[in-house]
């Protein structure tokens, strides 16, 4: 390699590693209808902290997921509603470091608001954390409804992340007002050809999700 060429690629480096992959894209370069809160990028989370992996708060995700929740995003603007994103592509080493946060049995700062009725040490055996996330695939995004122009998140019965079984999208013990807006959301979801997850109503998987059997650890810059 000549020195002109080696310079070249050290100076493209850095701008090269974070380029996301081919097959992805920022949801803000598709639609902006959506607004972004990335629940990982700062301590408003279960964990308290800012996770691996995070560093701006701009949701990434396969092309044809993110084209999809564009077009449902139009269809929603027409009631005066729209997606607060929570999460999206989510990095491997983000869920390393929930698996490594679940093993420290010390550290319930988030008990309280996030997991009140679930013994740490039984997060594994629940299902709540694992060593593999669909976000990771690309094609799976954490959202809820807000009503435009104020902002505001509409009523689902409890918080984003909340572990426990009041956060299944079958619960019953709901208000009919919040049984009405997981209904709404999990209708306009699934008619963009996504599929609900029965234990978080703020879940959901592109059905034809392109890289199924593939794991990214791309950081979200």
């Amino acid at each position: 390699m000549s020195k002109s060429l080696y310079f070249l690629v050290c100076l493209l480096f850095p701008i090269l590693s974070w380029a996301i992959p081919p097959g992805f894209v920022y949801l803000d370069e598709v639609t902006n209808k959506a607004t972004v809160n990335l629940r990982y990028l700062a301590a408003d989370n279960f964990v308290k902290r800012p996770i691996q992996g995070y560093f701006v708060n701009r949701a990434i995700l396969s092309k044809p997921a993110a084209d999809a929740l564009s077009l449902a995003s139009e269809e929603l603007k027409t009631y005066g509603l729209g997606f607060l994103i929570f999460d999206a592509y989510r990095p491997q080493q983000a869920v390393n470091d929930f698996v490594s946060w679940a093993k420290d049995l010390k550290d319930i700062q988030g008990k309280a608001e996030y997991y009140p009725n679930v013994n740490k040490s039984h997060l594994f055996k629940e299902g709540y954390i694992a060593e593999r996330s669909g976000h990771t695939r690309g094609s799976t995004v954490d959202l809820t409804l807000i009503a435009l122009g104020e902002g505001k998140p509409l009523d689902m019965g409890t918080a984003f992340d909340y572990f426990g079984p009041q956060s299944w999208p079958s619960y019953p013990n709901l208000l009919p007002q919040q049984k009405a807006n997981r209904l709404l959301l999990q209708t306009i979801m699934t008619k963009y050809g996504f599929k609900p997850y029965d234990q978080e109503w703020w879940h959901f998987t592109l059905e034809n999700e392109p890289y199924p059997d593939t794991y990214f650890d791309f950081p979200i810059r």
